[in-house]
């Protein structure tokens, strides 16, 4: 997939997973690393966990195996790297905390 399907197949994904306030993030003129980000809420640890269990699994699934996975111990901040897109999955508090639209917006 280009960059432009991957960010499409994982806001799908994570709709699936009914993740809130969604926002998605062109970093190409910010980052060497990835083209895109996204940003969204989970209501609770056990949420945010499987928001992001879940678009690992069907990344696998369509061929797109994650280049890392991040914060599956503690639940305030799932990290899935898919290479040209990456997808943070918080809670309120962690989400405001760190506030990752204004940095990279």
């Amino acid at each position: 997939m280009d960059s432009k399907q991957l960010l499409a197949f994982a806001l799908d994904k994570i709709d699936d997973m009914k993740a809130r306030d969604v926002i998605q993030l062109d970093v190409t003129g910010s980052s060497d690393v990835t083209d895109y980000m996204i940003v969204c809420s989970g209501t609770s640890r056990r949420h945010v966990l499987s928001i992001a269990d879940n678009l690992a699994k069907e990344a696998r699934h369509a061929g797109e195996e994650p280049l890392g996975y991040e914060g599956q111990s503690d639940g305030e901040w799932a990290l899935v790297d898919l290479g040209d897109v990456i997808v943070h999955v918080m809670q309120d508090q962690a989400r405001s905390y760190y506030d990752l639209e204004k940095l990279w917006g």
